[in-house]
């Protein structure tokens, strides 16, 4: 159970609106309109209060206000706050795709990911976008994690990883066409991906030995080659490079008869080969309650496992139980990468003054010695 926080240890957590023509406002609103989520952080949204405010008309929600601010220094800690960085024309289309729609999501994506980077929130949770409408000379990526990778990753390398109460899996070839995939399946790709894995569920999950199962790519794993060479010639050999760099990697297993026994069960975590082989089975179990985490950033990041939603947009009919879980996996992780970085820096302070003490005792038995012989 999550401990309540006083108003100084609160997370400040960010939040994007998302397509404003989707479910994005309806279940933050449904998320922040229970009042136990300000015991433990200060959330803000990027976005605006007249887009809010329509949304809010459209569900028939008269009980939820928002506290207008101009920019990060004057949130108030009990109460949703809004940053308004939409254009004031901004007109919404519930259910529909349109170019306003895309541009009001990147600049609430921009503006919190500018935030992030300079320290005045600490963790980001954004809603959907529509990958297509957003797309534009400033955004030319798949999706959320390709963009968060560019703008906070050194290598720009990072790791979809899917979270749920009782499966967490990562893929290796994220938003990637079908007929690319083979190119992107190499060891290298494999071993930095079960990195990036494994030093997440360390650090942000707090597992101190993971045990990560790995996928094969071809149908029964390749059936020892007779339906494809890459569990013998790629997989394998990668985790057994992993390995050596004490990752507990194991398999590759088949992935139909990994997802149909209780196998899982023995797993921290899994490493799919691609995205629909990892992403088909856990929203078919988790759809309601998956979050998606971008893992191998300097920063947390999460979303709700589910899109857009146009159909039953303005409906009052979304269910914010994944916003909920994106939430407060941001804030746990959050809190956990901290204690983690305070852990280490104490073992390295404790490592230097006993590398200190003992360097002074061999300077004393050498004096002692020196005067002895004298």
């Amino acid at each position: 159970m999550m401990t309540k926080a006083t108003s100084d240890d609160k997370v400040k957590v960010g939040i994007t609106q998302g397509d404003i023509n989707g479910i994005g406002y309806e279940v933050i609103i449904k998320t922040l309109m229970d009042s136990r989520i300000y015991d433990f952080c200060i959330p803000v949204i990027y976005g605006s209060p007249k887009i809010a405010a329509y949304h809010r008309k459209a569900l028939n929600i008269s009980n939820f206000t928002l506290n207008h601010i101009t920019d990060i220094s004057k949130i108030y800690p009990d109460r949703p706050n809004v940053i308004n960085c939409t254009q004031d024309n901004v007109r919404v289309e519930l259910g529909k795709s349109t170019e306003m729609a895309g541009k009001a999501a990147f600049d609430s994506l921009e503006k919190a990911s500018e935030d992030l980077k300079n320290g005045e929130i600490d963790v980001l949770v954004t809603s959907p976008i529509n990958k297509d409408n957003i797309q534009s000379k400033n955004f030319q990526f798949p999706g959320h994690t390709e963009y968060l990778a560019n703008k906070f990753s050194e290598h720009k390398t990072s790791l979809m990883l899917m979270i749920s109460d009782w499966l967490r899996i990562g893929v290796v070839a994220g938003h990637v066409p079908l007929a690319n995939i083979p190119e992107f399946i190499t060891q290298e790709n494999i071993i930095s991906k079960l990195e990036i894995m494994n030093q997440t569920l360390i650090t942000d999950f707090a597992i101190e030995k993971p045990v990560i199962g790995v996928l094969g790519l071809n149908p029964h794993a390749g059936d020892n080659g007779l339906m494809g060479k890459e569990e013998e010639s790629i997989i394998a050999p990668a985790i057994k490079n992993a390995r050596e760099k004490n990752i507990m990697a194991l398999g590759p297993y088949p992935a139909d008869g990994f997802f149909g026994s209780k196998k899982i069960s023995e797993f921290s975590a899994v490493l799919a080969m691609y995205h629909d082989q990892g992403l088909a089975p856990f929203k078919t179990v988790s759809f309601d309650e998956g979050v998606n985490y971008t893992a191998g950033l300097s920063v947390i990041r999460t979303s709700p496992a589910h899109g857009t939603a146009y159909e039953i947009a303005g409906q009052n009919i979304a269910s914010p139980s994944s916003f909920i879980k994106a939430l407060f996996i941001a804030i746990d992780a959050y809190r956990k990468r901290k204690q983690y970085t305070e852990l280490k820096k104490n073992e390295l302070k404790t490592d230097n003054q006993g590398a200190a003490t003992d360097k002074n005792q061999q300077k004393d038995n050498q004096e002692e010695s020196d005067n002895t012989n004298s």
